[in-house]
Order: C-alpha cells, then sequence, then structure tokens
C-alpha cells in the first residue's frame, strides 16, 4: 500500500474544440488541478506528462512557470496517462518529491488513427496490408471472445447505450445526447460484430492529477484520495494485441490487462469484489466486455448477465465507466488515463452530481489498455 494521495485533479472539456490547441487544453487542466490541490505551480517539485500528437510536455513550463522543475516525457500509447501517473508515484514513493504533477492531453484529427508499422517494431508491408487499422483488430479479438464465451450482439449495443447515457450526465463529455440500442445495433458496420455508435473517436482533451507524499497531505489537509496501489505491466508471450495479433503457444492467449489488474490488487490489500466502481478502457463496447473479465471482476462469459441485470450501471452493484467512457468522451491518447482517474475521485469525494454514486463509494479501480500491449490500474480509496 502506498503513502501517496491524490490532492488535486483537473479536466479540460473533452470533444471537438476548434481553435483550441492539445496544450492549451493540458494548461486548462493542469491549472484546475493544482487550484483544486490549494498550491501553486512552484510547489510542485516533479512532473510527467505525455501526449500522442500535440507536442512534448515538458515543454508547457514555458507557460506555467520557468521553476527548474523535473519534467519528464511520456509516451505509451493508450496507456500514456496511466504510466505517468504511475511515474510520479513512484517519484514520491521514492522520496524525489512531495508534491507531483501528472499530465496528459492529445488533439487528433477526424477519422481513424493512422499509426506507422516502423514504429512498432512491425515490417511496412503489415500496414499496407491494412493490419495497422484498430478497428479491424478490435472486431477480430472480439468476435473470437464473444464465441467463445457466448456474448451476443445486443450486448455491445447495451454497453455503448449505456456510455451515451452516462455521457448525458457529464458536463465534460463529447457525446451528451443518449441513443437507443436499436439505434448502436443497426447502425452502418464498421467491422463486424462493431458498429460505427459501439466505437469511441480519436478526440482532443487534457487532464492532469496532483498527487503529494502523506508529510504534504498533513500540511495541505484538503480532500485527499489515497492511491491503495498503481501498477503498470507489458504483454507477456502469448499475449493477442493490437499490433500484436498472433495466438503464441498453446491454451487460451495471455491478457496484460489482467497481470496488470492482479498485481494493483495484491498491492492494495484488496479484491475485485470490494471495488465501488470503476473505469474500465472501453475503445469500443467489446473491450469493456473484455475487461470486466480480464481485470478480475467476473468469469468469462458472465458478462451477459451481468451487463442485463444493469450491474454496471451508475445504479448497479459495480458501475462501469460513470462519465461515459472512451465513447461518449473520445480518446485523446495522452489524456484518456487520467480522465478515469478524475472521475474516480470525483465519485470518492462524492461531487459527481446527476452521475454520482449511491452509497457513498470508498473504492474504485482505474484500468488502461494501449497497444501493443500496456496496461496500467489504480485502487484509489477513502
Amino acid at each position: 500500500m502506498s503513502g501517496v494521495s491524490i490532492i488535486g485533479a483537473g479536466l479540460s472539456r473533452f470533444g471537438r474544440q476548434p481553435g483550441v490547441t492539445g496544450r492549451q487544453m493540458a494548461l486548462e487542466a493542469v491549472r484546475a488541478a493544482v487550484a483544486d490541490a490549494g498550491v501553486s505551480w512552484p510547489d510542485v517539485q516533479v512532473a510527467f506528462g505525455g501526449s500522442d500528437g500535440s507536442g512534448l510536455a515538458d515543454t508547457l513550463v514555458g507557460d506555467l512557470g520557468l521553476t527548474g522543475i523535473q519534467f519528464t516525457n511520456v509516451k505509451n500509447g493508450c496507456a500514456t496517462g496511466g504510466s505517468a501517473l504511475v511515474s510520479a508515484i513512484d517519484a514520491i514513493e521514492s522520496g524525489r518529491a512531495d508534491i507531483a504533477v501528472a499530465v496528459g492531453f492529445d488533439k487528433h484529427p477526424r477519422g481513424a488513427f493512422d499509426p506507422r508499422p516502423e514504429d512498432w517494431g512491425l515490417p511496412a508491408g503489415y500496414g499496407e496490408a491494412g493490419l495497422m487499422v484498430t478497428t479491424q483488430f478490435f472486431a477480430i479479438k472480439i468476435a473470437r471472445y464473444m464465441e467463445r464465451y457466448g456474448i451476443t450482439a445486443p450486448t455491445l449495443a447495451k454497453v455503448a447505450a449505456k456510455a451515451y447515457r452516462n455521457g448525458a450526465l457529464n458536463p465534460n463529455a463529447w457525446r451528451r445526447e443518449a441513443m437507443a440500442e436499436e439505434v448502436i445495433a443497426t447502425a452502418d458496420m464498421v467491422n463486424d460484430p462493431l458498429t460505427r455508435y459501439m466505437f469511441c473517436s480519436p478526440g482532443e482533451g487534457g487532464a492532469a492529477i496532483v498527487l503529494a507524499s502523506e508529510a504534504a497531505v498533513r500540511r495541505l489537509g484538503g480532500r485527499p484520495v489515497r492511491v491503495l496501489a498503481a501498477a503498470s505491466r507489458t504483454r507477456g508471450f502469448g499475449s493477442f494485441e493490437v499490433f500484436a495479433p498472433a495466438v503464441q503457444g498453446s491454451g487460451d492467449p495471455t491478457s496484460v490487462s489482467t497481470d496488470a489488474a492482479r498485481a494493483v490488487f495484491e498491492l492494495a490489500g484488496v479484491a475485485p469484489s470490494d471495488i465501488d466502481v470503476a473505469q474500465l478502457q472501453d475503445t469500443e463496447s467489446g473491450a469493456e466486455v473484455m475487461h470486466l473479465a480480464e481485470c478480475g471482476f467476473c468469469e468469462h462469459g458472465e458478462q451477459e448477465k451481468w451487463i442485463a441485470e444493469g450491474r454496471t450501471e451508475i445504479g448497479g452493484a459495480l458501475p462501469v465507466n460513470t462519465d461515459g467512457g472512451c465513447i461518449a468522451n473520445g480518446e485523446p491518447i495522452g489524456a484518456s488515463g487520467l480522465r478515469q482517474v478524475h472521475e474516480i475521485v470525483t465519485q470518492l469525494r462524492g461531487e459527481a452530481g446527476d452521475r454520482q454514486v449511491r452509497g457513498a463509494p470508498r473504492l474504485g479501480f482505474t484500468h488502461v489498455y494501449g497497444a501493443p500491449g500496456i496496461s496500467a490500474c489504480t485502487v484509489l480509496g477513502v
């Protein structure tokens, strides 16, 4: 169990923001987080941050203040924000700092992501064959999973519908209109079995978190949320991941999300069944289905019943993606993981308004997953 707490959380609005740069969104998020913590930028001793395509995070000091701070750039795909957070936690636990910032931001153009295979250790022919199109991978993975565990297409529509309902309650979300399951299910097919409204879109936004040591929390007071544990992992042999879609060895593919979740629960000294509210990577609705089981919240195949019974709704036994997740917020790659943490902090503080989980939640969980097989998880508590 760590001795680190989150003392501040800040967010920009997510979604298309013409004329606003990714850096400006990052600055908005950092300034909001610092103000929420009741400190000023010169109080921050170390920072970690990243963006996939909107510039270097360390250059933000030109606007935040030239204090000579150690600021390390992080780039870990969709796990960038989670990895920045883990690095900031490590810095405090090591005694190098009492107050740290993690920030993530991005501003992506319309359309699908267009990664280069060479950047991922793959030959050019991999891209020429169309295998760098992420929607294909997501469809292949969930189709295989549905066949093996009996998950049906209506369940995918239910997950997306929940995301849009929750997004409608979130003032910072991009997609703020509820959408009927039938509309989602019958929309244009992108890659079977996933329709257009089951996917998140490349988006825009910034998120930042201020963390502090036990000594700093005692000095500052405020509304701290404890980081009970944080862990990140890369893929192991036998995994089946974005840009690495091969089943190696024998038996079922391994899961980096399972590895990271298992590690964080062990470090925190709690079980998945103890969690009151969770944020799971939902690049598309099939991902949320798979991650429910991969992170240990249910057995494989049980998701069909869970979702039908409303267990993952805001009023359910395990509310998942209460802010609308990636589906409603879009995915600015650098910001997504920290947006998740912001939402859990908001829920544990009891400040989520119309989307507040009932019963004063005490434990929250976050999970991000990025190509080509990186996962970062946290357990937070009050």
